[in-house]
Order: C-alpha cells, then sequence, then structure tokens
C-alpha cells in the first residue's frame, strides 16, 4: 500500500465552477457571489472548493473550459463588475444589464456582448487614470512570457478569424519584422487585453486570499492538450508534431473501447515531448507554476496521457488507425517534482489505465480519482470504484463535471442491474428524493482522503442540472447556482455529516 500523501488532509469539499456562482450579470464571477459562496463552504465544515479551468471559453467549442486559445490567460468574463462599481471604477449605472439575466442558466454570447461594452468603459476610465499603475507594469513584466503572444494572438484574430496556419506566412512562421510591424498596428488593442488579463487576475487573486483565509483549499482543474488555434501552439510551434507548413501531423484522442468502436479523435495536436524535455519541460514548469499561483491543488484531465498517449495521424478522420506512444514519464515527473517539492496534484485515472500509470502514481505519491455513479455496475466484489476496495491515497467523487447528476443518473441513465446493486449496497430501497444523500454520506465515510460533491448533488438536483454530456457540442457548461439555495439548513447539513465522518 502507498504511503498516504500528507499533503492532503483528509476532508471534504464541493465541485463548483466559478461561472455557476450566483451572480447579477449572467455569470458566476470573482465578486460577493464567489465571497458568499466560500463563507458557505465554511459553514458547512468543507476543507477543500474544486474548480473547473478559468481559461478563455469560445462560441466555436460550445464554451467548454477544457477548449481555449490560451493555457495560461483567464477569461475576463469573470471580472466581477459588482466589485469594479464599489471600488468607483465604474457607475452603478453603467453596470446595469438592459434586461435581467437568466439566474440558472450562463447564456454566453449575451454575457460576452454585455461584458465587452462594459470593459471598453472600464478600459478608457484606466487610460485616463490608471489606479494600480505600478501593479499593472509588474503583472505585464512579471507574465511577459505568455502575456505578450496572447494578446497579440487575440489582435490578430480579429483581421484573420480563421486557424492561425492560414494566416500571411510571416505572421505564422513568427518573422521578427512581421511581428514588430503588428505590435505596432495594434498597440492600443494589446495594451486593452493585457489590462483585462491585469484586472481578472487581481480579482480572483483576492477570491484566493480570502480563501486562506478562511482555511478553503482551492482545486483547479488543467486539460493536459491545448487547442491547435491557441495562442499556446502559435507561439511555441516546435513543442508539437507539426509539419514544415505547421499543420498538425499527428493529433490526440483515445482508442476503440467499449463504449465507441471508433474510439474519440479530440483534434489537439500531440507533444513533442522530446522538444519539451530538451529544455528540462520549462515550458510546462511555467504552465504548472501559473497554476500554483492560483491554487493548492491541481487536478491533471487524462492524466494516462503523460505516461503513454494514443497518437492519431491527423488525416484519419476517427481514432481508430492510432498507435500508443510513450509519454515522458518518469523523467518529467522528477523535473516536477524538482520545481515543486510536495507536487501537490490529483490524477484524472478513470477510465482504462494501465498498471505503468498505477506505478507512476505510486512512485510520486499521487492521488487518483474514484467515481461512486461508476461502483454499481459489474463484480460487487472487487469494483474499483466500491468504497471497500479504495485505498486512502484517492480522491471520491459522487460525479464529476461529465456525469448526470445523481438524481438524474437514477432516473435516466442506472439500468436494472445497477438499481439492483445499489439496493443492496444500501441495504434498502433507495428513494429519488433522499438517494443523493445517501451516496454523499457514502463517500463521506470511505476512506478516501478527499471526498468530493457537485453542487448539484449537495441539492439533490435532476438531469437539467448536469454540467456536461461528453461528445455533445450544445446546451453545456451552463447551469448555476442561485443565492437562494445557499441555505444554512442545508450547510449544517452537509456540516453534521463531515463531522461525523471524521472530515
Amino acid at each position: 500500500m502507498p504511503k498516504q500523501n500528507q499533503t492532503f488532509q483528509r476532508g471534504c469539499g464541493i465541485l463548483l465552477p466559478i461561472s455557476a456562482l450566483p451572480s447579477a450579470h449572467g455569470i458566476g464571477e470573482c465578486g460577493r457571489g464567489a465571497f458568499r459562496f466560500v463563507d458557505f463552504l465554511v459553514e458547512a465544515g468543507q476543507r477543500y472548493w474544486q474548480v473547473l479551468p478559468l481559461n478563455p471559453t469560445e462560441e466555436l467549442f460550445g464554451n467548454s473550459p477544457y477548449s481555449s486559445n490560451s493555457a495560461f490567460a483567464v477569461d475576463p468574463l469573470y471580472i466581477s463588475l459588482e466589485q469594479l462599481a464599489q471600488q468607483g471604477y465604474l457607475k452603478k449605472s453603467q453596470i446595469k444589464p438592459p434586461q435581467p439575466f437568466l439566474a440558472e442558466r450562463v447564456e454566453y454570447q449575451s454575457v460576452r456582448n454585455f461584458k465587452t461594452q462594459i470593459f471598453d468603459v472600464l478600459y478608457r476610465r484606466w487610460q485616463d487614470d490608471p489606479w494600480d499603475p505600478k501593479g499593472y507594469t509588474a503583472f505585464v513584466e512579471q507574465n511577459a512570457d505568455w502575456l505578450d503572444d496572447y494578446a497579440l494572438f487575440i489582435c490578430l484574430k480579429q483581421d484573420y478569424p480563421d486557424a492561425w496556419n492560414t494566416w500571411p506566412r510571416p505572421i505564422r512562421q513568427r518573422k521578427p519584422q512581421a511581428l514588430h510591424d503588428a505590435r505596432r498596428k495594434y498597440s492600443a488593442q494589446l495594451a486593452k487585453t493585457k489590462f483585462l488579463q491585469f484586472m481578472v487576475e487581481c480579482q480572483f487573486r483576492q477570491l484566493r486570499d480570502y480563501c486562506r483565509q478562511k482555511k478553503i483549499k482551492m482545486i483547479g482543474d488543467l486539460p493536459i492538450y491545448v487547442n491547435f488555434d491557441s495562442s499556446d501552439v502559435w507561439s511555441h510551434p516546435e513543442f508539437y508534431k507539426l509539419d514544415e507548413e505547421l499543420n498538425p501531423v499527428y493529433v490526440a484522442g483515445v482508442p476503440p473501447d467499449y463504449f465507441s468502436a471508433t474510439g474519440q479523435r479530440w483534434g489537439n495536436p500531440v507533444y513533442d515531448w522530446e522538444r519539451i524535455k530538451s529544455d528540462g519541460y520549462m515550458w510546462w514548469i511555467r504552465r504548472l507554476k501559473r497554476n500554483f499561483s492560483f491554487y493548492d491543488y491541481l487536478r491533471i484531465d487524462h492524466f494516462r496521457g503523460l505516461v503513454g498517449y494514443w497518437q492519431i495521424p491527423a488525416a484519419e478522420e476517427t481514432a481508430v488507425n492510432g498507435e500508443w506512444m510513450p509519454g515522458p514519464g518518469d523523467d518529467f515527473f522528477h523535473c516536477l517534482q524538482a520545481a515543486f517539492p510536495n507536487l501537490p496534484i490529483i490524477a484524472e485515472d478513470l477510465g482504462v489505465i494501465t498498471d505503468e500509470v498505477r506505478d507512476t502514481m505510486r512512485k510520486f505519491n499521487i492521488p487518483g480519482m474514484k467515481v461512486l455513479l461508476f461502483a454499481f455496475c459489474g463484480d460487487q466484489k472487487t469494483h474499483p470504484y466500491l468504497p471497500e476496495n479504495y485505498i486512502p491515497e484517492c480522491v471520491v467523487y459522487t460525479g464529476t463535471h461529465d456525469n448526470n447528476t445523481i438524481r438524474g443518473w437514477y432516473q435516466q441513465d442506472a439500468t436494472d442491474e445497477e438499481k439492483a446493486n445499489l439496493a443492496a449496497y444500501l441495504q434498502k430501497k433507495p428513494k429519488q428524493n433522499t438517494l443523493h444523500w445517501d451516496l454523499i454520506q457514502v463517500a463521506l465515510q470511505s476512506m478516501a482522503q478527499i471526498a468530493l460533491l457537485p453542487m448539484q448533488d449537495i441539492l439533490g438536483l435532476d438531469a437539467a442540472a448536469r454540467m456536461n454530456k461528453p461528445a455533445t457540442v450544445s446546451g453545456n457548461w451552463k447551469w448555476r447556482v442561485t443565492a437562494g439555495a445557499l441555505k444554512s439548513v442545508l450547510a449544517h447539513k452537509l456540516r453534521d455529516l463531515t463531522r461525523q465522518s471524521k472530515r
């Protein structure tokens, strides 16, 4: 049995994206709704708050936080307008929406249209009378390694909306004179993009500091791959398997399995790990350093890709004709451990996982995930997601952002076999209106070091509150919790169950 990871305290937490927080401006923000949610966590006796990636989202990719034009930038949509008005940088009349936004859903395009206009007003105010010029200058200097290219990428997209490898050759090949001319052409827009990054980071760091003051640990989420059409690939094409014309030679995905006869072709460019290794994995270290400046811990999505990954020829329409390739493996993790001695990461190790991946996790003391909603099919004596078969070195979830809610699963997805196994496990016939508390209690009483509960499950919501349905491109990432749902009676019930489980 591996040694228990002392970086993680036994405890419980809630999974709730920033986007899903209450606010008057159509999307969760780093403002009052976020601070009140931290107070709710404290009242509920929780130690952890897990969020989803904060990178900018795009309508083209269904507003998925796992599909972004930057692995380093933060979405300005999370800027709290209310906080800016309280500080006197905007007038209350300026931040009032022309009509109220929905409280239960994010309508991304409407929010973007509204906030973009407000940001224009805010930036003009800043230009006339900057309120923290030294802080801004320090931010720009400290983040120049990614911020300069990201800001220019955003500006170039205004004139060349297609993928960057279709741009005029001097720009796509990053010829120094072409970059110099572009920076001069877009100087005003570059400054505005950097300013918005400065503002959203300032607000998020205030929220992070409040969490630390209240002894709440934040868990971030890191997609393993980046989008091809991103500032990351444009600025460092040498880190990816591209041809001479800067087109992907291979793309990422997973092979055919029980769930899909053709596998999954994600389309992200795969890393050229030999090239990345040549400078000590510095791009990855910078990426993790930035994330650890925000979070106390980090979940790495598709962790197994760092040990071995499925590489698909870019010309293939499905994942069938891919092949397994070795990832950076132990050498990579030794470098990460040197940079981050405690290596406070959680491995997303769901699905088919090899012994090699398990060995890596044991060697570097990295906890994996268990999902209760997966536990009630198959052999109930040996199923790895049943608590009796856990090791302490794991994080148990009732479900994740990709699952249905507990109630939605039982109503729509659970098979007769799963319902029978669940009843046998609970030693009673489940009731739809209390099943979420039954499974929350199972998670809390397990030996897993950390139990993480989606907010939708704590509220006992049905499938309408599902955050994401994989393999679909619309209707996802929209659910929000309303301020009225975060009641003290709910917090106290969760606090009592947490204390009973000695978390």
